[in-house]
């Protein structure tokens, strides 16, 4: 199938752009073209967000549950879409058809059921004393998301956005866009109002700086790198508006001397190459104790050889498929060599495509051991099927080590002490840290500490970030 989106969403209508530029989006897994979208400029932003602003008046007051019906029939139109956003998903970024219909369109069930489920008993109004306390919509929201979880990242910020009432403007990554032009038809048949939804492509220069730094957005929900974060939260700054940002990580990931290793390193490993390592919370820092580093290594090795299958996404044996982009691959394969250069030692991996798949952005699925902290694979997120295994000694270094990062945005511990494992846990400093494997639902909080961003999404946190607390103080407040 070719994908032929070369308009826009505005205002409830497919329109075209102002100044037509053509994209072609590469199925990272044949190097072909997979279809064509338009590049919109700063005169389509002025457009889109005109009509976010034009609908928020109205859109603002309706009541909670004129939304909660709205969010009912959004769930009923992806679901009549699933498959075809599942398909669009492997095809613009390679995800495994078995990934793509799973987690990874799953997902936008999951936050449009959760919003469902809180919008029932959220309280948008409270008295404290003799003041009512209103939690009011934001305003225009630019919704900018990235490739690697097409339906996650749009999901959680046109939810929750939709839930309080705000209005938006979604740009989704270039490189990912069949699947977010399908939710634009889900928001149109859903019966969203006329510019409450709006999407345009492009790409960050002369999209995504407009749309921060417009005089008409009130809030910017950013996510993608962290470098890339920097600039957004530059370009709105001059207008003091609301910035919201989930960027990279480092993830550490402590197994303790009575973790069960087994368990442990077989959960781990196919958490880091799951989505061929395009995650940002993926547990690429594996801390074992020096003197469990071989029994590791061995477990490591054993299940990427045996668990972990590159190939061809369309195949429901492949467990890995390629990384979005060329450019992609030659930033991780720049990694993998600087890996080696350091001194850091490959178990398995390394350089080039895995054996028999001479096309295709495919990366070898890579374990460096006897890795430090102060190696460039340990510091920097290097978004490909790459782990770092990193020895200690003792608890008290491998807390440090964990803590030894600018990001903040998840951590893991592994210990058959429970005890132990929320002890450690709560010293290190992320946004989310799982113990012994847990994982949490669609209404756990997400989002990180230092440079892993700020704000968090996902249920009722999510929600929150999308509101303003109105303090009413006089005769009626209570």
């Amino acid at each position: 199938m070719f994908y032929d989106n070369r308009q826009f969403y505005i205002d409830g209508q497919w329109v075209d752009p102002v100044a037509p530029k053509e994209f072609e989006v590469v199925n990272p897994a044949t190097e072909t073209v997979a279809g064509v979208i338009s590049m919109g400029g700063p005169a389509d932003v002025d457009r889109a967000v005109a009509a976010a602003r034009r609908a928020f008046d109205d859109y603002s007051r309706t009541s909670p549950a004129d939304r909660l019906a709205l969010l009912e029939r959004v769930l009923l139109a992806y679901q009549a879409h699933y498959d075809e956003i599942a398909r669009a998903i492997s095809v613009e970024m390679g995800a495994p058809i078995n990934l793509a219909k799973g987690s990874q369109t799953r997902i936008g069930v999951g936050h449009i059921s959760a919003m469902i489920e809180v919008l029932k008993t959220f309280e948008f109004e409270e008295i404290r004393g003799g003041t009512r306390l209103v939690q009011e919509p934001v305003g225009v929201c630019a919704l900018i998301t990235p490739w690697n979880w097409p339906m996650n990242q749009v999901a959680a910020k046109v939810v929750p956005a939709l839930a309080a009432g705000c209005t938006m403007v979604l740009k989704p990554s270039e490189y990912s866009p069949f699947s977010a032009m399908l939710w634009a038809r889900v928001m149109h048949e859903a019966g969203v109002p006329a510019g409450v939804f709006n999407l345009i492509n492009g790409d960050g220069p002369n999209v995504g700086a407009p749309l921060a730094a417009h005089r008409d957005i009130d809030m910017v929900s950013f996510t993608g790198s962290t470098r890339a974060g920097t600039e957004v939260a530059r370009s709105a700054a001059a207008t003091v508006k609301r910035v919201h940002q989930e960027l990279g990580g480092k993830s550490p990931n402590i197994l303790l001397e009575d973790a069960d290793f087994e368990r442990a390193v077989r959960h781990s490993l196919l958490h880091v190459m799951q989505n061929s390592g395009q995650s940002c919370n993926a547990p690429t820092r594996m801390l074992v104790p020096a003197g469990k580093l071989a029994e590791v290594e061995a477990i490591a090795k054993r299940v990427a050889q045996t668990a972990v299958v590159v190939g061809d996404p369309a195949s429901d044996k492949t467990t890995v498929g390629p990384v979005v982009s060329k450019l992609q691959f030659e930033r991780v394969e720049g990694y993998i060599q600087k890996g080696i250069a350091e001194g850091a030692r490959l178990v398995v991996g390394g350089l080039g495509r895995p054996e028999g798949l001479a096309k295709g952005y495919f990366v070898k699925p890579t374990i460096f051991s006897d890795v430090r902290n102060d190696m460039t694979v340990a510091r920097e997120e290097i978004f490909g099927p790459v782990l770092c295994i990193l020895p200690y000694h003792g608890e008290e270094e491998a807390i440090r080590i964990a803590n030894d990062t600018p990001y903040g945005l998840a951590a893991y511990v592994w210990s058959q002490d429970n005890a132990r494992a929320r002890r450690v846990g709560s010293r290190i400093r992320a946004g989310q840290v799982a113990l012994n494997g847990a994982s949490g639902d669609m209404k756990t909080p997400f989002g990180g500490f230092k440079m892993s961003g700020n704000g968090r999404e996902y249920g009722e946190f999510g929600l929150r970030d999308f509101l303003e607390v109105k303090a009413v103080i006089g005769v009626d407040a209570a």
